[in-house]
């Protein structure tokens, strides 16, 4: 009878030789081994929900847009948007086939879409800094971005918005980013981990440098409100910086759309890197990773999709932060179900969130940033307490 180091009674034919040879296996071949054996109930499970989440967001984009003033049934969406796609023959007036191409179903996509990307980049950001509390505007983004937006809503030119939001927001991204690295220069880390040369990103001087990045910009838009914005421009600001998708159009879908795929079609790939980074920099080496590399890669990636969602949408707080968590709860903490399934949980709940910000207060419109806020501070508050008595 043969016995292993802790005493426990090996199996017939299996000799202490060979628990040794298990128990000493280098990381990355016992990551390997582990990841190639098939779960096919983990795998099953996470497609079942995929399935369903994706199918309730069809529906939701089809009822929301069916929901305000005018009032619409599903058949009338689909209708609209079949002809408009050259699947049939006109059925609706003029005007009711504007209210459902031209302005209520660009608002619900943009939402989804923003939605899904703020999501996205939020589960991405807490893996990359190990920090749950991180969401999309941790570096400083949201404040680069409100700088941009307000100079120019300031200046009248309203049409280059998005544009100079998103170049507010890269901005902040290179000051984040190059503050960051100062700080590595200064603590003396020569030669990052994962094999490269030069400072290392570390996931603190990094939060705690998109916090000054932050500061430094809301200062500036206050200062630019507080001196110039007057009257009208003054509404226009405030609706963007608590965060609003009226007014949206087709070249909103297209902008946040197109951001997405280009930008979270990587990401959605960086699974496997994601779930190295959360056994420490030192264990993702091993595991074959090039964390320095891997880390700024996905944080510029991350800033390159938020800021192409804030230029849209203005600042909306709460969903890259909440939905990451309670989807979570759902998967556990592996990556590859986490990353798409809070995708497509982003994307409903900011879908039926601005639904109810432009229909809630008839005949006026609550900017969408506030609802999130008053339903994600609330969820989020009760997840930490759920996770607490799980605990």
């Amino acid at each position: 009878m043969n016995t292993t180091p802790a005493g426990r009674v090996a199996p017939a034919g299996r000799g202490a030789s060979d628990e040794g040879a298990r128990v000493s296996r280098p990381p990355h071949e016992v990551s390997r081994r582990s990841s190639s054996v098939p779960r096919p109930a983990g795998a099953l499970r996470t497609l079942a929900w995929g399935i369903g989440l994706a199918a309730l967001l069809l529906v939701s984009i089809v009822v929301a847009v069916t929901i305000g003033p005018a009032a619409l049934s599903p058949a009338d969406v689909l209708a609209s948007v079949a002809a408009h796609l050259g699947f049939g023959e006109p059925t609706l007036s003029p005007l009711r086939d504007g209210i459902v191409w031209q302005l209520r179903m660009p608002r619900v996509l943009t939402a989804a879409a923003v939605g899904a990307g703020l999501a996205l980049c939020g589960a991405v950001m807490q893996a990359v800094t190990r920090n749950p509390l991180a969401d999309p505007y941790l570096l400083g983004l949201s404040s680069g971005a409100s700088v941009g937006a307000v100079v120019v809503l300031v200046l009248g030119w309203s049409l280059v918005l998005p544009l100079a939001a998103f170049a507010g927001a890269i901005v902040a991204l290179l000051a984040t980013l190059g503050l960051a690295l100062g700080a590595g220069r200064a603590g003396g880390a020569a030669g990052a981990v994962g094999g490269t040369s030069g400072p290392r990103l570390s996931p603190t001087a990094t939060v705690l440098a998109g916090i000054a990045v932050s500061s430094v910009f809301g200062a500036i838009t206050s200062l630019v409100i507080f001196w110039s914005a007057t009257n009208d421009s003054y509404r226009e600001i405030l609706n963007w910086l608590l965060g609003s998708l009226s007014g949206t159009d087709w070249t909103s879908v297209a902008i946040a759309g197109g951001a997405l795929l280009l930008v979270g079609m990587p990401l959605l790939a960086s699974a496997r890197t994601l779930d190295a980074f959360a056994v420490g920099e030192s264990g993702a080496a091993a595991l074959g990773v090039n964390v320095a590399r891997s880390r700024v890669l996905l944080l510029g990636g991350t800033a390159l999709l938020t800021g192409a969602l804030v230029a849209v949408s203005g600042s909306i707080g709460f969903v890259g932060l909440v939905l990451p968590h309670a989807v979570r709860l759902v998967t556990g903490p592996g990556h590859r179900a986490l990353l798409p399934l809070s995708a497509l949980a982003g994307a409903i709940f900011l879908v039926w969130a601005d639904t109810g910000a432009r229909t809630l207060f008839d005949p006026r419109e609550l900017p969408v940033g506030i609802l999130t806020a008053l339903i994600g501070g609330p969820v989020f508050a009760w997840l930490l307490l759920r996770r607490r008595s799980l605990a």
